[in-house]
């Protein structure tokens, strides 16, 4: 399998940084602005941006954490029993903006699933999408995010894996492809 780093560490920080300030700009105080990350790997860009976040400002985000695995479509389709993780949101999201937040953006369906488990809390007053990566080529929703990190031109072949240091040891984008 070939792999390629689409983004290494520096870009990977200035990515999260502009994202962060993007936020900034449109929710300013966060007063009536909650971000979401959806499990499991969108909770590590959530992680990241609320660190970002809650330094530049001097105050705490409410931010959660969503499940989706019991609102996926393939639930039942898969071999392998599905284990669910955390769910974790302390907080009415009733009139709130929510900003759902996830690690990549590829067919919309997690998203998708991420918006039907998200309404099971409450009903939100806008909803916003943030994707680190953007694989906009093979949406099978129409599915398109506020935020984007980068964005990603892929074949469906391909895969995208975003790492972080915390996990792999180190923070970047790697693209990998099939060999023939």
């Amino acid at each position: 399998m070939d792999k390629r780093t689409i983004l290494n560490s520096k870009h990977f920080e200035i990515t999260l940084n502009r994202l962060a300030s993007q936020l900034k700009e449109n929710h300013q105080s966060f007063e009536n602005t909650v971000l979401i990350g959806l499990q499991p790997r969108g909770i590590h860009v959530l992680t990241r941006l609320q660190r970002i976040l809650e330094n530049d400002l001097k105050h705490e985000i409410k931010c959660g954490q969503l499940d989706i695995t019991f609102y996926r479509d393939d639930f039942r389709r898969r071999e392998q029993p599905i284990i669910p993780s955390v769910t974790n949101i302390d907080f009415t999201i009733e009139n709130k903006n929510v900003v759902l937040i996830d690690d990549v953006l590829f067919s919309g369906r997690t998203i998708r699933a991420g918006l039907d488990a998200l309404l099971a809390f409450g009903r939100p007053n806008r909803v916003e999408l943030l994707a680190f990566i953007d694989r906009r080529f093979e949406r099978h929703l129409p599915i398109q995010p506020d935020y984007t990190g980068k964005i990603v031109d892929t074949l469906s072949s391909q895969r995208v894996s975003v790492e972080w240091k915390e996990l792999e040891g180190e923070d970047k984008v790697v693209l990998f492809t099939e060999e023939k």
